[in-house]
């Protein structure tokens, strides 16, 4: 019995039986028959019913070719399987080629249409991508220095509550330094920190402003109830050692009060009282020596910034009490090197018995004090080596004192005064008083390649600084604090800034500002350290008084503060590797340094309550480093106060990698994005408030 035919079953279709093969074929040529005699004669038939066929026809022979039956197999044989299987191939492969075309007819459509704001994208895109992978070879260079790498970062031993890389006395004596220059600056490699260093063991969070600025905890500096007696500068006296607590007053049993110094200076100067300091154009004062900054914290409340330097002390520190008391101050030496300001820094430089001997090394010492003092702006100096009575008697110091004083005048400063043991010089403020002196008398000027604007610890130059300097301008003829911070057109062409730029600056900064200090509480971490011992503290939450930024640019931050009324000042740091706008953030009326991050800043530990840093984690692995992120943010936790604060802005792939580093450093810390559509992130940290055990 003969199985059922299979209709669709190929004629190539194997079976068991050879009957099966036999019975296809016929049916196959049968329905070719049937479908042959019932079609039209109009050859147009097979075009419309297979337009695929007529267009895609190939010369060569069917696939199949011709059987040895007598049977051909035509692949597109009307109603087979095959057949329809065959166009539905076809047709697939028609429709790929159509999008094709399509497809790079538009691409290059696309490409030729593009904008440029569209390539700028790419760029930025592009930006973007190496940012990330620089990230990425940061990271991929912290882990494969293994697991050891990734562990929390020990803390240091005790000798190090004090410890500032860069300054370490017996090594610079051991290198044949003498003679005062062992306490200078020398940062090498074996000058980094590799560990955290831990407070005191009965170390208190400073007193919030002002009540800080008067009353600090004698725990939280290294200082000896001998030394807060001992001879000194007339400011370091005003002080009183109680059991847990030093306290400082604008009076004193052995001196005239501050004010009345303060006061006797302004008259020096033809004025009525110190409050008038600002109408005479003095606005910011290098106080040399400043003893424990009280000169400073007197004259904060009439609108005068106070930068004061000194020193590198191991103990009874001027530098280190000034910044607990909130005012600013930095470890700064006229031993060797040029200090890290501009020429034309400062509206007045103040010396009250600051232990420099200014007729020393043929008055290179006075030279400096020039090149940092703008165009008209005073020296004051109090020491009894002034006092005339004291002549009389020494004629070493009658010596000593002339060559001051005429050294001073072929400086071309006028003698506008001397009371008692101060005197009080104004620099010049006409360039052609150096031309007129007589020749050979005083130093010369500095030739365009040795007066360097901004140099960074340079050795001290025996020549004039600043005169080819564009800022050249007398103080009187400067606008009056606050006015000279916002600078005019003309006066920011001296920078190489237009006016859009600063404001465009300020606007962000005010909007920061605002989004900033609503950022600092703890209650944003849940598990935030509480103080020991302490409950949760009240609003402000803790102190924040001493603030760094480290990449300042423009000075917007300390602007956008002091516009908000925060009672804060902003130690204003340009990176060296990038651009510098120091001078122009000194002669807005800011205080500020340059600085080189992969060395050790020049302050003591646990100076600073907030540090800020805008931009400068891509500036830093930009450039072809000699530090790593871990070395720098290591630094940051050495001069940070327990609990204070760290604002880090940058592109998100490195803010990904600093959070990493943050848990090394056992601080709190939290990622906010600043906007959605932005490609910056917002690192907020907060330092742990660890305590040593006592022993």
């Amino acid at each position: 019995m003969s199985r059922p035919l299979h209709r669709g079953v190929s004629g190539l279709r194997n079976s068991g039986n050879s009957n099966d093969f036999w019975d296809s074929q016929l049916k196959d040529k049968t329905e070719k028959e049937d479908l042959d005699r019932n079609r039209p004669s109009d050859p147009s038939y097979l075009s419309l019913r297979f337009p695929f066929r007529l267009f895609c026809l190939d010369n060569s022979h069917s696939k199949y070719g011709t059987t040895e039956n007598g049977f051909a197999s035509d692949s597109f044989s009307i109603g087979s399987p095959r057949s329809r299987h065959k166009l539905t191939v076809l047709f697939l492969k028609l429709s790929l080629i159509v999008i094709v075309i399509l497809a790079l007819t538009g691409s290059f459509w696309w490409t030729l249409s593009i904008s440029t704001s569209s390539r700028g994208h790419i760029f930025h895109g592009y930006r973007r991508l190496q940012e990330q992978l620089v990230s990425d070879l940061w990271d991929i260079g912290e882990l494969s220095l293994g697991p050891s790498r990734m562990k929390e970062i020990d803390f240091c031993p005790e000798e190090s509550e004090n410890h500032i890389p860069c300054f370490n006395v017996s090594e610079n004596l051991a290198m044949g330094y003498s003679d005062g220059n062992e306490y200078d600056r020398l940062c090498g490699q074996s000058s980094r920190q590799s560990c955290l260093v831990l407070p005191p063991v009965n170390y208190k969070i400073p007193l919030r402003w002002p009540t800080g600025r008067d009353v600090i905890w004698v725990a939280n500096v290294k200082i000896t109830g001998q030394e807060v007696f001992t001879s000194g500068s007339l400011t370091k006296r005003m002080m009183m050692l109680e059991e847990e607590q030093i306290s400082f007053r604008s009076a004193s049993l052995m001196f005239d009060g501050v004010e009345d110094y303060s006061h006797q200076i302004a008259e020096m100067i033809g004025l009525r009282n110190e409050s008038n300091f600002i109408q005479a154009g003095v606005r910011t004062i290098l106080d040399i020596g400043c003893g424990y900054g009280s000169f400073g914290a007197h004259l904060f409340s009439k609108q005068l910034l106070t930068m004061c330097i000194a020193n590198y002390e191991s103990s009874g520190s001027q530098v280190q009490l000034t910044l607990e008391r909130g005012l600013p101050a930095m470890i700064g030496s006229f031993n060797l090197n040029q200090l890290p300001y501009p020429s034309l820094s400062f509206d007045m430089l103040h010396c009250a018995r600051c232990g420099i001997d200014w007729d020393k090394k043929d008055g290179i010492f006075l030279i400096e004090v020039d090149r940092v003092l703008k165009p008209g702006g005073y020296f004051v100096w109090t020491s009894p080596r002034t006092n005339v009575q004291s002549f009389l008697r020494n004629k070493e110091k009658q010596k000593r004192w002339n060559f001051v004083r005429d050294f001073a005048e072929n400086l071309c400063w006028e003698l506008l005064s001397q009371q008692d043991e101060t005197v009080l010089w104004k620099k010049t403020g006409k360039k052609n008083c150096y031309n007129s002196r007589k020749p050979g008398s005083g130093p010369p000027i500095c030739s365009k390649g040795q007066d360097i604007e901004s140099p960074y610890y340079r050795p001290l130059q025996n020549c004039i600084g600043g005169t080819h300097s564009r800022r050249w301008l007398p103080i009187e003829e400067r606008p009056t604090w606050p006015s000279r911070s916002n600078l005019n057109k003309n006066e920011l062409a001296l920078y190489g800034l237009h006016s859009e730029e600063l404001n465009e600056d300020t606007a962000k900064y005010k909007t920061a500002v605002h989004n900033y200090w609503s950022l600092l509480s703890p209650l944003i971490f849940s598990d935030h350290p509480k103080r020991p011992g302490d409950e949760d503290p009240s609003p402000p939450y803790n102190m924040v008084r001493n603030v760094l930024d480290m990449n300042a640019r423009y000075g917007g931050l300390n602007a956008a503060l002091l516009k908000a009324g925060k009672s804060v000042w902003v130690m204003n740091v340009v990176p060296t590797s990038g651009p510098n706008y120091l001078p122009l953030i000194l002669d807005r009326g800011y205080v500020g340094v340059l600085h080189d991050w992969c060395e050790a800043f020049p302050t003591y530990p646990r100076t600073y309550d907030m540090v800020h840093a805008e931009g400068l984690l891509s500036i830093e692995t930009s450039q072809h480093r000699r530090c790593t992120m871990l070395d720098i943010f290591t630094e940051i936790d050495r001069f940070l106060r327990p609990e204070g604060w760290v604002i880090i802005r940058d592109t998100a792939p490195l803010i990904g990698s600093a959070r990493v580093l943050t848990t090394r450093l056992k601080w709190d810390a939290r990622v906010v994005e600043i906007e959605s559509n932005s490609e910056e992130r917002l690192l907020i940290c907060q330092k742990s408030f660890f305590k040593r055990q006592a022993i």
